[in-house]
């Protein structure tokens, strides 16, 4: 299940919404600060993917594996970002730093890390 990180951003960005309500591609494009062609043309890209499905409305809801994966990333992000934190990373930074890498660890490493922050 190798897809492209902006893709992951996509998902991310929709789950994080979806807490708070219906998602719809003005929400995606002002909380990823992208044109909302932009956002409309990567949108139906992931929905051609089976990623999302975009209903009559516009709404933009999470299909299983588009789920699955922003989960994963989700997860990473507040993981690492805790451990940022833990360390003493002002939150802001933590955040940013943990968006910048959270795409890219191996598997192995993130599990290390999760181990690791269980004991601190």
């Amino acid at each position: 299940m190798q897809i492209k990180e902006s893709a992951e951003m996509y998902l991310e960005t929709i789950l994080v919404l979806s807490k708070k309500g219906d998602v719809r591609s003005i929400d995606i494009a002002h909380e990823m600060g992208f044109s909302r062609p932009s956002v409309s043309v990567t949108i139906h890209n992931l929905e051609n993917e089976n990623y999302v499905k975009i209903d009559d409305d516009g709404k933009i809801t999470l299909l299983p594996k588009g789920l699955e994966i922003a989960e994963r990333i989700w997860e990473r992000h507040t993981v690492l970002t805790d451990l940022f934190v833990k360390i003493g990373v002002s939150p802001e930074i933590a955040a940013e730093d943990a968006c910048k890498i959270e795409h890219d660890l191996s598997v192995e490493t993130f599990d290390c890390i999760k181990k690791v922050i269980n004991k601190i």
